[in-house]
């Protein structure tokens, strides 16, 4: 049953990333490429999720996959890598801990609020490291190959 939502849900975040992919202005085979690197994300999530990590750990281990992904995509097709990972990273994106942050506010929870913006800036948090920590590690790399 788990592996069968994990399926639909990494199923789901793949048809989102091929929307913004459009959206986006993504061409050609780079759309496949952005919309599976979507896929990946979700599915790394999920996995992070079923083996019991937090959403901000597996935020960051999702993260780092998909810029790994997105890396050697853009050596292989001689691309940015930001073309892929900006589509990839979509269904990480935490717009229901926002959501539901402000829904907090504006019933006047305070205590509500201040954990569900707590966990939201996090995992955005989260994300952004995984991102920068991935794509710094590559171009040390990509200098030391000169």
């Amino acid at each position: 049953m788990l592996t069968q939502q994990i399926f639909f849900n990494t199923f789901y975040a793949l048809i989102g990333s091929l929307g913004f992919s459009i959206i986006f202005n993504i061409r050609g085979k780079h759309l496949i490429f952005a919309s599976l690197g979507g896929g990946i994300s979700w599915f790394c999530y999920e996995i992070g999720l079923a083996l019991e990590q937090s959403s901000v750990v597996s935020m960051f281990m999702a993260t780092c996959m998909v810029t790994v992904y997105s890396e050697i995509l853009a050596r292989r097709m001689k691309i940015p890598a930001t073309i892929v990972i900006i589509s990839s990273v979509i269904p990480l994106v935490p717009g229901g801990g926002m959501y539901y942050t402000m829904l907090e506010s504006v019933n006047g929870n305070e205590v509500g609020f201040l954990k569900k913006l707590t966990i939201t800036l996090f995992e955005a948090g989260a994300i952004a490291i995984g991102i920068v920590l991935v794509s710094s590690f590559a171009r040390i790399l990509k200098m030391q190959k000169r």
